[in-house]
């Protein structure tokens, strides 16, 4: 009965994990280039229970009595990195990858270290500098690893499908498209940015770039709210065995032997 309790709390902290990765993925449907997020479940480890000290065997030899699996664990989180629909902006620095790659951007952290992060989110502006930046402010690497200074007074700057920027007829610069052979080596940083941690191996990247365009973030709203109804019922399933066992104990302690 106790073991019943311990499974079924178990399972109301993995379904509160479950709701917490949904509601997350929910509050970022109108982030650009944003990718959902999905949580697993596993087994605890298969242990054999054994008896101990049992007058019952020759010798008082440990005997297998049977398995013993207490429960669900919260297993890992991963990203779904599939594409999410484009939609047309009309902004000449707004740009969507339409397949596998992120761009390379230049992290400013609040001690002044820089790093290189990546992101699908494309919706770019420049500053007063000229200089091709993030919404925060982080900027946009070329190919070369370095800033892209764009001068601002030449209209019709034309950015093509290889990131060519092009100005008067001239390629000013190329913005960079980083690809990895395993996505298992990138986690969120924040700020809907993602860094390579160590094993990452860099791949060349399949993506083209579509000017005056923004990838919108690949999360389904009725999907997400059909899975959040799912999680409560289950939840709900889970806090009744524990209601019920719960009833089961107290009637045990406190009526079974009760002298009449």
């Amino acid at each position: 009965m106790l073991k019943g309790l311990y499974a079924a709390y178990t399972g109301m902290m993995n379904q509160q994990n479950r709701m917490d990765v949904l509601t997350n993925n929910l509050a970022n449907v109108n982030t650009n280039g944003f990718k959902k997020e999905g949580a697993t479940s596993q087994s605890f480890n298969a242990m054999y229970a054994h008896k101990i000290k049992d007058v019952s065997e020759n010798g008082r030899l440990a005997k297998y009595i049977g398995r013993n699996n207490p429960g669900v664990k919260i297993g890992e989180s991963y990203i779904d990195f599939s594409q999410g629909p484009i939609k047309a902006t009309a902004n000449t620095y707004d740009l969507a990858l339409t397949d596998k790659g992120f761009f390379a951007i230049e992290y400013t952290n609040k001690s002044g270290e820089t790093s290189i992060k990546y992101t699908r989110d494309g919706n770019f502006t420049l500053n007063q500098n000229g200089e091709l930046v993030t919404q925060d402010g982080d900027f946009v690497l070329s190919t070369d690893g370095q800033r892209i200074t764009i001068n601002p007074l030449i209209p019709d700057t034309v950015i093509n499908v290889n990131g060519d920027i092009i100005q008067n007829g001239v390629i000013v610069s190329r913005i960079q498209v980083a690809d990895f052979e395993d996505y298992n080596y990138l986690r969120h940083f924040g700020e809907n940015l993602y860094e390579a941690i160590e094993g990452a191996v860099e791949a060349a990247a399949p993506a083209q770039i579509y000017a005056g365009h923004l990838e919108t973030a690949n999360v389904s709203v009725v999907t997400e709210m059909v899975n959040m109804i799912t999680v409560q019922r289950a939840f709900d399933a889970n806090q009744k065995v524990i209601t019920t066992l719960d009833g089961s104990l107290e009637i045990a302690v406190n009526q079974l032997g009760r002298l009449g």
